[in-house]
């Protein structure tokens, strides 16, 4: 028999995709190119399901022959490797950003004489609407919580945003563009203590306790699905650690970040400037410690974030601490600095990857702003979170808009800034 060869992703099997499968198996030996997740999530989010759970779905469809896995969105080097007769694919890859993967499978097809056949888009499927839908349903502790270490097996760089109440987490769950490479987005989102503590009118000193903290993740939780990394500033009392992670693992968040000092916490681009006191190894391996004992599942982070660099102590410090956190239990290292230069950063990076257990490494750019995400990656970097950008926007929108009404004294001059009337109340879904 000849063989037809179709890549699919395969997350939401729909009549669509019966349609193509039907079609193939029409003219041959099906083969089924399935896109590992690391390949959906160089395009857009991660899969729902991982790549076994949809192979085990697609191995079961009638006419399907063999199941095998495509590695990139290019399907060149499967095609090179099966030199199938056929590749079926739907014609809706003829715009966007699956064009110039489809003149290469045309090219490919070309050395050894194959055929492309298209079908016909299915009307009224949309694996789009499907997946929006999806995200209105929600989703559950547990999917969410293992969602993060999903996230660090497939993409090489994450990129996590603020948040401080619900609707913040909306924007970081629906904010995208689309480029050359695919959907751009966030991967999830930063339970910050700063902005957290702003929004209540609250200094960031650990002001606000953990149950208000609470709160206000629940209210975030509540409508959207991406994971949360929590900013757990110091963690508190070891004793009291314990809790704080059983209460986080149990709503479904994905890590906490503690900060090695101790005292009344001060937030850490004050550096020297006020009087801050760094833990000691021993006790902070400790802490760490007992937080790991703590979890009910092997999915819960915790990640020990260095304030070396903050406090002037150099990099010989930051990396015998780095070493000591990992060998206590840490899940990764986050490493701060207040410099306007990445270079201390990089440098960090650098003896970071010669450690023989290295585990995921965050890096908060907020005052060596220049530097990009690719300089990061290059540099060994694996989350990148932007820690108080969307609450440090909203402000300074909110006063203009105060002051403009006090100038005015009317709020005609504010329109052009603001959404309409109509788009707040279509902007949560169930208001109309």
């Amino acid at each position: 028999m000849k063989k037809v060869y179709v890549g699919m992703s395969a997350d939401l099997v729909h009549p669509g995709h019966l349609n193509i499968i039907k079609e193939a198996a029409r003219h041959g030996e099906v083969i089924v190119g399935l896109l590992t997740d690391a390949a959906i999530a160089s395009y857009k989010r991660i899969p729902f399901m991982e790549f076994e759970q949809r192979k085990l779905v697609i191995e079961n469809i009638k006419g399907i022959s063999e199941v095998v896995p495509q590695e990139t969105l290019d399907y060149v080097p499967n095609l090179r490797k099966y030199k199938p007769d056929f590749v079926v694919h739907g014609d809706d890859w003829k715009e966007g950003v699956q064009r110039e993967t489809r003149a290469k499978v045309i090219e490919a097809l070309a050395e050894w004489g194959g055929e492309l056949i298209e079908v016909p888009y299915t009307k009224g499927i949309s694996s789009t609407k499907l997946n929006e839908a999806l995200k209105e349903i929600g989703t559950t502790p547990e999917l969410r919580l293992k969602s993060l270490r999903r996230m660090l097996q497939v993409k090489s760089l994450l990129r996590f945003l603020d948040i401080h109440n619900a609707l913040s987490g909306l924007i970081v769950e629906h904010a995208s563009i689309d480029t050359s490479n695919g959907q751009r987005q966030f991967d999830g989102m930063w339970g910050s203590s700063l902005t957290d503590s702003t929004a209540k009118g609250k200094p960031d000193t650990e002001a606000v306790d953990v149950s208000a903290r609470m709160t206000t993740l629940n209210e975030v939780l509540e409508v959207t699905t991406k994971p949360i990394i929590y900013d757990a500033d110091t963690g508190g009392q070891t004793e009291h650690f314990k809790f704080t992670v059983r209460t986080l693992e149990r709503l479904g968040v994905s890590a906490a970040i503690i900060e090695d000092k101790t005292g009344l916490k001060k937030n850490s681009l004050f550096g020297n400037d006020v009087p801050q006191t760094q833990d000691s190894i021993e006790n902070f391996c400790e802490k760490i410690k007992v937080g790991k004992k703590a979890q009910a599942t092997d999915d819960f982070m915790i990640i020990a974030r260095i304030e070396s660099l903050i406090l002037g102590k150099g990099l010989d410090d930051a990396f015998e601490r780095a070493k000591a956190y990992l060998a206590a239990g840490a899940d990764g290292i986050m490493i701060h600095s207040r410099k306007k230069s990445p270079d201390e950063i990089f440098a960090f990076c650098e003896r970071y990857a010669t450690l023989p257990n290295r585990k995921p490494l965050v890096a908060v750019p907020s005052s060596y702003n220049q530097v990009t995400e690719k300089e990061l990656q290059d540099h060994g970097v694996n989350i990148v979170i932007y820690a108080n950008h969307l609450l440090r926007s909203a402000y300074p929108a909110m006063m203009d808009t105060a002051k403009s009404i006090l100038t005015n004294e009317r709020s005609a001059e504010c329109d052009a800034r603001m959404l309409s009337i109509k788009e707040i109340l279509e902007l949560i879904p169930g208001t109309k």
